[in-house]
C-alpha cells in the first residue's frame, strides 16, 4: 500500500460504515494492513462477541516512554438526517470535506495513519502509539479493556494526545458522565379506579421533579468559568410509560445523565437519587402494592479530564499546534480514562469543530486537516 495523504486516508476511512451499532472490524482490517505495508504490526483486541476491536500499534523502539495519539472508530447513526450526499463517501463542497466521521473523528485518525511513513522513517528516540477504539459514542465504553491490558503488561507512555474535533486547539479539561435507566413498577388497572393502583407514571414524574431539584442545587455550586457552562448539570433525556389513555400505567422508564465538574464526586450524587428512590418513593408505592419495584441500570460511566495548564505536555503541544491559548469543554472523550486508568498525562486537541460533529453532511476542512498534519510532525519528528 502506497503512502497517502490525510484526505486520501479519510475518503478511505468515511467508506467504513462504522456507526456504533455496527461492526468495525473491517475498518480495523484495513488499518492493520495499511500499517503493515509500513513494516508496522498492529494488536487488534476483540470485544466479547467478536465483532469489533481496539488497535494498538508501536512505530519506532518499544520500551516506555513516547506519545499516544488516540482516537475512536465509531460514529453515530445517520437514520432521519437530511444529508445532501452519501455519508459513507467523503465529498468535497467549497473546501470542506462531508461525510459520516469526518469530523468526529476520522478526520485525526488519517492524520494519525498519514504520519506513519515519516514515523518509520525517521529513527524515532521513542515510540508512538497509535490507538484505536470502539464504542466512545455510546459513553466511552470499549477503549477501557484496551487501557486495562496496556495497564497490567506495565506500558509506560509518556503522553497521549486525544484527538477529537477541537479545531486544532488545546483542551485541558472536560466534565465527566455518568448516565442510566431507572424503571419504575407499579400496577394498573382501568382508569375509572385509578386510585386502586399504583402509577409508575405518577411516581416517575415525582422522581423527575427530584433530579430537577439537584439540578437546580448543581448551578449554584463548585462553578469553572473556563467552561462554556460551568457548573456541573443533570438532564432527563427521556420518560417512557403507560399504553392507553384509559389505563393506569404499570411501568415508566426514565432515562437521565449529568456532565459533572472533575471536583464533583459522581457517585455521591447517585447515592442521594437512590436514597431518595429507597427512602421515600419506594416505600409509597409499596404501601398501595407490594410488588411494586425500582431499579436503576448503569448506561455509561466515564471520568472527568483535568490536567494543569501549566504542564509541560500542555506547553509542548501549544508550541506544535502554533497557539498559547487553552480552553475546557462540556463534551465528553477517552482522555480521563488514559489520565486514570494508564496514568499519563493527555491532552484533547484535534482536527475539526466539535458543533459540526453529529449533524448531516458533517464535515472537516482541507485546512484542518493540513493544521493537523502539521502539527503531528512538529510534536513527533
Amino acid at each position: 500500500m502506497s503512502d497517502k495523504s490525510s484526505r486520501e486516508i479519510l475518503a478511505d476511512l468515511v467508506s467504513f460504515d462504522t456507526t456504533t451499532y455496527r461492526s468495525n472490524l473491517p475498518l480495523i482490517g484495513y488499518v492493520r494492513d495499511y500499517l503493515a505495508s509500513h513494516g508496522v504490526t498492529a494488536e487488534i483486541f476483540p470485544n466479547a462477541d467478536g465483532d469489533k476491536a481496539n488497535l494498538w500499534a508501536t512505530i519506532g523502539p518499544s520500551g516506555s516512554g513516547g506519545f499516544i495519539l488516540s482516537g475512536h472508530t465509531d460514529c453515530v447513526p445517520v437514520e432521519d438526517q437530511a444529508w445532501s450526499s452519501d455519508p459513507f463517501t467523503l465529498v468535497e463542497r467549497q473546501g470542506r470535506l462531508h461525510g459520516r466521521g469526518a469530523c468526529d473523528m476520522k478526520g485525526f485518525l488519517a492524520c494519525a495513519l498519514a504520519s506513519v511513513p515519516a514515523l518509520v522513517a525517521g529513527s524515532l528516540q521513542q515510540p508512538v502509539h497509535l490507538a484505536f477504539s470502539y464504542d466512545e459514542e455510546i459513553g466511552c465504553s470499549g477503549v477501557g479493556e484496551m487501557i486495562g491490558l496496556l495497564a497490567r503488561r506495565g506500558e509506560k507512555p509518556a503522553a497521549c494526545l486525544v484527538g477529537e474535533p477541537t479545531s486544532m486547539r488545546v483542551i485541558v479539561g472536560h466534565k465527566g458522565g455518568r448516565a442510566y435507566r431507572c424503571r419504575f413498577v407499579g400496577s394498573e388497572s382501568h382508569s375509572s379506579l385509578a386510585p386502586r393502583a399504583v402509577n409508575a407514571v405518577d411516581y416517575a414524574a415525582e422522581f423527575v421533579m427530584f433530579v430537577r431539584s439537584i439540578a437546580q442545587e448543581l448551578a449554584l455550586g463548585p462553578s469553572d468559568e473556563d467552561y462554556d457552562l460551568p457548573h456541573s448539570t443533570i438532564n432527563i433525556g427521556s420518560m417512557l410509560g403507560g399504553t392507553a389513555v384509559n389505563i393506569v400505567p404499570k411501568t415508566c422508564t426514565v432515562a437521565f445523565e449529568y456532565r459533572h465538574l472533575p471536583e464533583l464526586d459522581p457517585q455521591a450524587v447517585f447515592d442521594r437519587i437512590e436514597a431518595q428512590v429507597k427512602e421515600v418513593i419506594l416505600p409509597q408505592m409499596r404501601g398501595r402494592e407490594p410488588t411494586a419495584a425500582v431499579t436503576f441500570e448503569p448506561i455509561y460511566d466515564y471520568p472527568a479530564f483535568d490536567i494543569d495548564p501549566a504542564h509541560p505536555l500542555v506547553t509542548r503541544i501549544k508550541g506544535a499546534v502554533g497557539y498559547n491559548g487553552h480552553s475546557k469543554v462540556a463534551f465528553g472523550t477517552e482522555a480521563g480514562l488514559f489520565q486514570r486508568d494508564l496514568t499519563v498525562p493527555t491532552v484533547v486537541c484535534g482536527p475539526g469543530a466539535i458543533d459540526m460533529a453529529h449533524k448531516p453532511d458533517e464535515y472537516v476542512t482541507q485546512e484542518q486537516l493540513d493544521l493537523c498534519d502539521a502539527a503531528l510532525r512538529r510534536l513527533l519528528l
